[in-house]
């Protein structure tokens, strides 16, 4: 497990996550990218922030789950960048995406939220 990672996310809610990331870029607004992340962070305009286990090197998203939590966003974890830049509607693959508004995917949005938060405990 790479040593940004802070806690386990089961398959079953990674998939979850990536369903909710796609549903919302059809409606909603994402940032794709760590750059774009960090600065959704920074500025506290993100509500969730997904984070892909396989970054290398680590130092690219060393810095984000340090800084979700100085700034109380949620953030998560799924095991591919691969996948989570088809997610987020992209050929190639991302490192991190922040949800910047949900959308009409709210409900899926919201159960992820708390899905995160009770794994966190």
């Amino acid at each position: 497990m790479a040593s940004y990672v802070k806690f386990e996310v089961p398959k079953e809610v990674q998939e979850k996550i990536l369903q909710t990331i796609e549903n919302i870029r059809s409606t909603g607004k994402i940032c794709v990218g760590t750059n774009e992340t960090t600065k959704a962070v920074e500025r506290s305009v993100a509500k969730l922030v997904v984070i892909a286990e396989d970054v290398q090197p680590e130092e690219v998203v060393l810095h984000l789950p340090m800084l979700c939590e100085e700034k109380k966003i949620p953030y998560g974890y799924v095991k591919s960048k691969k996948d989570l830049g088809r997610a987020a509607g992209i050929n190639v693959s991302a490192a991190s995406v922040a949800v910047i508004n949900e959308g009409n995917a709210k409900d899926m949005f919201e159960d992820v939220i708390k899905l995160l938060n009770s794994l966190k405990k």
